[in-house]
């Protein structure tokens, strides 16, 4: 497309969750009938598929998700093509606005790729942004199929940052 939208690129196992699930929870957290594109491409809503069975279901959920919405959905349904990750100042962009927060992050991993690719570094970037609470990434956390002391670990971080 030559253009530089912004999105995210989804690793999953479909043994775990479902191309319809991860379309669901695309549809149901954004506003899909707003126009984005007064502010240039780089923030529209965008969608893109790997294959024509992907497609489909895109546009059939899109077909779906504007009964719910009672309104026409302007997000484009394109093909995948390339992913370029952003350049380092937009990595968690919310989350650094606290560098109290952020600091004792970036320490606790080996190094700064790990830290931008985490889960964790994730999570809290959300929360940063006003999505979600840090309870729920403890709860989460319990769910990562990690030692209890990694979990423990990891938990005390958390209840170390300050905002």
């Amino acid at each position: 497309m030559n253009d530089h939208t912004e999105c995210l690129e989804i690793d999953y196992s479909p043994e775990l969750i479902s191309y319809e699930e991860i379309l669901k929870v695309f549809w149901s957290n954004h506003n899909s009938l707003r126009d984005y594109f007064y502010k240039g491409r780089q923030y529209i809503s965008i969608l893109l598929y790997h294959d024509d069975k992907q497609k489909k279901k895109a546009e059939k959920l899109r077909v779906d998700w504007e009964r719910i919405l009672n309104g026409k959905i302007q997000t484009e349904i394109q093909p995948y093509s390339n992913f370029y990750v952003a350049e380092n100042y937009h990595q968690k962009y919310y989350l650094k606005r606290f560098p109290r927060a952020t600091e004792p992050l970036v320490n606790y991993f080996p190094n700064h790729s790990t830290f931008v690719n985490s889960t964790m570094a994730a999570r809290l970037n959300g929360i940063a942004k006003g999505y979600g609470t840090l309870q729920e990434i403890k709860d989460e956390i319990e769910n990562w199929g990690l030692e209890l002391k990694d979990r423990e670990n990891l938990w005390e971080l958390i209840r170390q940052i300050r905002w």
